[in-house]
């Protein structure tokens, strides 16, 4: 059987990546708690070095990395070359006969299909009716080779499906068999939605981001690079939201891992300032740059270890950005701060001017929220979590620019506190109404997105709870989903999470971002169910359960697991979604992507 590997398209920096995300631990000055030091990794092949990263001991260290960190980390700490085998091949059956693009509709483009961040879809680009989704069936499933999780936002345009992974690889796909018309692998995990447009020479253009914090832009025809950027040069940054395309331009979200890092008193956090960039998207050339702390870190105290700690640092920015063309605005939302002390633009929404990045105005909706892991230890670090209360209310979904009834325009924004916000444009964040749908936590409350159909918003709740002492969530505490009147903000109806039955583990968590259609809306769950309930009155009308071994169009082994992140796209008469989720919240490991149609 012939096959074929993908390519990466550069030379990853072994000594970089351990020097940024291994050496606090193989190089620890503690004996007792320092991990294996390089003279002992040395000892080993290359290819036992993966294997742990892959499969062993350090997997759950491995899966933040993608499959071509892995290998260059196995190659400098071996300082020996792994074999060609190593590397993961795809049958030549899985690759399309034909290049051929179908027409430019349907699509659903980005994260929010609307550059308002709606994440609904008419009746004629879904081309299915809320009346025909009790009769989808499973076309095809996709399997990422590697993957533990399966959480990018599928995308699609000109008869293709566009999808990134967690190991660094990128798909254009068939949207109506799932056979590959293109794979490469990039520097990083893929986590982003892709943006697709024409750059100045009328080529179509795929735009996406990594969490190495690069973006990419490809021919969406070949898959061949245009150009490459770095849009922070920070270790920890990231490109989790996906990047906006309008016009020429593209508005880049700048997120972080760093908060994750601080349960070991040796980290010296933190020093991430959360960020918005400009690009031409025929250069990548940088036009502007907005941080949300506008000052560099400084040295501030040490923890009690003797760790020097600096700040302020934080405001990560999660979400996609909503552009306003009636106001030359783009608005975003940010999360909280890792360290003192606390800043004005932590936990907001906030508006920024199209053309410069200038702050126009901002809502802070939570103040002083320093929030990092070692707020979950039980010997509480005061240095860096000072108020051990702290709520960590990021603003994880992506505000909504909406049409009222009246001819106003509103802003919706759902938070992980559990409330849901309307708010005026035109008055610099006056809140409209407010109404509370969900508990709120560290894992939300609202979490990746609302969806709003002109007349309700759809909200998904997680309010996961772990139980007491334990590392798993209680299967008793959280999920649903609710509608409230777009105007008003009143609960329309209110449906709970079913109940997980005999399935363990199961937790009721629906952090994954919705998405409507005319009359129907879906939604994805930690149990790993995939659901579309009734616009009129919160009924399901269909549920497929993902947890499951599936036959792959492309011969990779697959299963599914939890839903969470990015939602589910609907075009053409496709459904698409990924399942499988290994990281916060995700309770069920998983690699495919799923495509249903009406039978």
């Amino acid at each position: 059987m012939t096959t074929t590997a993908s390519r990466p398209l550069w030379a990853q920096d072994g000594a970089a990546l351990y020097r940024n995300h291994c050496a606090i631990c193989h190089e620890a000055v503690d004996e007792e708690a320092r991990a294996p030091g390089r003279e002992v990794l040395r000892e080993m092949s290359a290819e036992q070095i993966l294997t742990t990263l892959e499969r062993g001991v350090m997997r759950s260290q491995g899966s933040e990395r993608s499959r071509a960190e892995r290998r260059a980390l196995a190659e400098f700490l071996s300082a020996k070359p792994l074999t060609d085998e190593s590397q993961i091949l795809m049958p030549q059956s899985a690759f399309c006969n034909s290049g051929a693009d179908a027409p430019a509709e349907p699509t659903w483009n980005g994260w929010g299909v609307t550059i308002t961040n709606t994440r609904f879809q008419p009746g004629a680009a879904a081309g299915i009716s809320a009346n025909d989704v009790p009769r989808l069936k499973l076309k095809w499933a996709f399997g990422f080779p590697g993957a533990s999780s399966a959480s990018a936002q599928p995308v699609v345009r000109g008869g293709r499906a566009y999808v990134g992974s967690w190991e660094g690889d990128v798909y254009s796909l068939d949207m109506k068999t799932g056979c590959i018309h293109w794979m490469i692998e990039v520097e990083a995990g893929v986590r982003s939605a892709i943006s697709i447009g024409k750059a100045s020479d009328d080529r179509l253009t795929a735009y996406f981001g990594d969490l190495a914090a690069n973006m990419y832009a490809v021919d969406a025809a070949n898959g061949k690079q245009l150009w490459k950027v770095k849009v922070d040069d920070y270790p920890w940054a990231r490109i989790t939201g996906s990047p906006k395309l309008y016009e020429g331009r593209l508005y880049v979200p700048v997120s972080s891992r760093e908060e994750s890092q601080v349960r070991d008193p040796r980290y010296p956090c933190c020093r991430f300032r959360g960020s918005v960039v400009a690009l031409d998207a025929a250069t990548g050339k940088q036009l502007w740059k907005t941080y949300l702390i506008p000052e560099v870190a400084r040295p501030t105290q040490k923890n009690r270890s003797g760790t020097q700690i600096w700040g302020p640092a934080g405001a990560a920015v999660w979400v996609s950005p909503t552009i306003d063309l009636k106001r030359n605005t783009i608005y975003i939302g940010s999360g909280n701060n890792y360290s003192p002390p606390a800043t004005s633009l932590s936990d907001a929404l906030i508006a920024l001017d199209m053309d410069s990045g200038k702050i126009r105005w901002a809502r802070q909706w939570v103040e002083n929220d320093i929030w990092n892991a070692s707020c979950t230890t039980t010997n509480i670090e005061p240095s860096t979590c000072p108020d051990e209360d702290a709520p960590d209310f990021d603003m994880a979904s992506s505000p909504m620019l909406v049409d009222l009834k009246d001819g106003r325009q509103a802003l919706i924004a759902g938070l992980k506190s559990g409330v849901v916000y309307a708010i005026d444009p035109d008055t610099e964040g006056k809140v409209i109404w407010q109404q509370r749908v969900g508990k709120g936590g560290t894992a939300g409350g609202v979490m990746w997105g609302p969806a709003s159909d002109g007349e309700n918003v759809y909200v998904a709740i997680s309010d996961a709870r772990r139980v007491t002492g334990g590392r798993e969530y209680d299967p008793d505490v959280g999920g649903g989903l609710v509608a409230l009147n777009l105007r008003t903000g009143e609960k329309i109806w209110s449906a709970p999470h079913p109940p997980c039955g005999d399935r363990k583990p199961c937790a009721k968590i629906q952090a994954a971002a919705v998405t409507a259609i005319p009359g129907g809306v879906f939604s994805g769950s930690a149990d790993g169910h995939f659901r579309a309930y009734s616009t009129r009155d919160g009924r399901i009308l269909w549920e497929y359960d993902t947890v499951r071994e599936y036959t792959t169009v492309n011969g990779v082994q697959a299963k599914g697991g939890s839903i969470n992140n990015g939602g589910s796209a609907v075009a053409g008469g496709m459904v698409f979604t990924n399942s499988g989720y290994s990281h916060h919240t995700g309770i069920i490991p998983g690699n495919v992507l799923l495509a249903f149609s009406v039978e």
